[in-house]
């Protein structure tokens, strides 16, 4: 299985071509996670998506390739690891451009095999961080600032 140790991570950049097909191929798969995920932690940990609380399923999902900001690609063996980064362009009413640090992203996983035409849908990137004080963060919503890196969940 490729892991940030053995697959080396390309730099962030704006989306391609190539990156913004595979988008379009696993787009329904992503609403339908990204719902299934916030109605699912919502039952015991409804902080992972707090910062969008107020955003109905069909404003969290209200995305497009045009929202798809950021990329990152790693090659292994196996094909291609897409990284990606989404604007959830509802999270600022205003819809201001150029896009403001305390609008919401969500980030994802996705891959596409050596000899396959067709994107698959990996994850969508969820954090539990233990704090010093021992209780723990928990995310699936990040901001501007946060950095597109190797996950695996």
């Amino acid at each position: 299985m490729a892991t940030a140790d053995t697959v080396k991570l390309g730099p962030p950049h704006p989306p391609k071509v190539d990156a913004i097909k595979a988008f379009n191929e696993i787009e329904l798969d992503l609403k339908k996670m990204l719902q299934h995920l916030r109605h699912d932690t919502n039952k015991h940990e409804p902080a992972y998506f707090a910062a969008v609380h107020n955003l109905s399923d069909k404003q969290l999902t209200n995305f497009s390739a045009d929202d798809l900001k950021e990329v990152r690609v790693a090659e292994s063996a196996y094909g291609i690891h897409l990284f990606g980064k989404i604007l959830l362009p509802d999270s600022d009413p205003s819809h201001a451009y150029p896009e403001k640090a305390g609008d919401c992203y969500f980030m994802f996983r996705a891959f596409i095999p050596g000899e396959a035409e067709t994107a698959k849908l990996h994850c969508i990137h969820m954090e539990e961080i233990e704090n010093e004080d021992e209780t723990k963060t928990f995310k699936a919503i990040f901001f501007q600032s946060d950095p597109l890196e190797w996950f695996d969940t």
